[in-house]
């Protein structure tokens, strides 16, 4: 059997598609030395400092340390896959693609997965995102991964677009409400779940996407506003390859990549920082001057179990 099959029965992994176009995979990682290390956290505080605007976009590289795989790290999903089919392993599966999608909504890849989300809690990378929305230095916040795990650290989602959906969130199709729930809802590409809305009594679909299913209208635009206010886009645990998700940082002014891996858009940052992004945060945070006591101080998490969608606005463009 693959190495799908084996890892992650009913998981959100086995559940997508077969897609081989998957970007580069398995590449080394890379670590900074001490020194030149702690030269750029320095930087990454001052930049940090200056702006009046920040935006973080997360990958699946911040809940590795959670015990949730990367997927093209060198122990990722896509790389041991892509070992897996030149073995010869992977049962390939015949596809109908769906071309009549503009390309810049089209979902390239896909960008977390674990053996059992539901027993993830978040990083000390979560909790450091929440703190820094609480004291104004993280202004909104783009994630790209399925794990839920920003909203159970208490990140409402006024606060955070979630690009390729969530296995634990299911959404009314009437009242767009949010339900999030403790176990994964199951389905894949907005299939009924079978229950009800809490509020208007609608049904809940998943709302997770799978390869080439379109990105949330409501949350990509939220993303690509707020990258284009912001002085800094600080970009944590993504390599930076899924499309249209990668090019955001590059609509603000400046941007970080905190990454153990190259991006294809290294040459356009203002500064690379390779090294483990727990780490990085636990200095970020000291640096902006917070207690090292920060994280243990944290009072009782209040997780945003329902969250409504505001009215979609009409697209007067449509109209003949």
């Amino acid at each position: 059997s693959s190495f799908m099959d084996t890892t992650m029965s009913g998981s959100y992994a086995s559940r997508l598609s077969d897609y081989k176009n998957k970007g580069v995979c398995g590449l080394p990682e890379k670590f900074d030395k001490a020194r030149s290390l702690s030269l750029k956290i320095k930087k990454l505080i001052q930049l940090v400092e200056k702006s009046n605007h920040t935006v973080v976009l997360t990958g699946a590289g911040i809940s590795t340390s959670a015990g949730i795989p990367d997927f093209r790290g060198p122990s990722g999903i896509w790389t041991k896959e892509l070992v897996g089919e030149i073995k010869g392993e992977r049962k390939k599966k015949s596809i109908k693609r769906d071309s009549s999608l503009p390309p810049s909504k089209k979902r390239k890849r896909s960008s977390t997965v674990a053996v059992d989300f539901d027993e993830a809690v978040p990083t000390l990378t979560h909790r450091a995102l929440v703190h820094m929305s609480n004291i104004n230095k993280c202004n909104f916040l783009i994630t790209q991964n399925v794990d839920g795990l920003h909203r159970r650290a208490g990140l409402s989602r006024d606060h955070h677009a979630v690009l390729h959906g969530c296995v634990f969130t299911e959404m009314c199709s009437t009242c767009r409400m949010e339900h999030f729930r403790d176990f994964d809802v199951g389905g894949m590409s907005f299939s009924k779940t079978g229950r009800k809305c809490d509020k208007c009594q609608g049904d809940l679909h998943d709302c997770l996407l799978d390869w080439e299913d379109e990105l949330p209208q409501f949350d990509l635009e939220r993303a690509q506003q707020n990258c284009q206010l912001a002085d800094l886009v600080l970009t944590l645990g993504t390599s930076l390859r899924i499309e249209p998700a990668g090019s955001l940082p590059t609509l603000g002014k400046k941007f970080v990549i905190v990454n153990l891996q190259q991006t294809p858009y290294d040459d356009d940052a203002e500064l690379i920082i390779n090294a483990p992004v727990d780490y990085v945060m636990q200095e970020l945070l000291e640096g902006l001057g917070e207690k090292k006591d920060w994280d243990t101080n944290i009072k009782q998490v209040t997780m945003e179990r329902l969250w409504q969608q505001p009215e979609p606005i009409a697209d007067l463009s449509d109209e003949s």
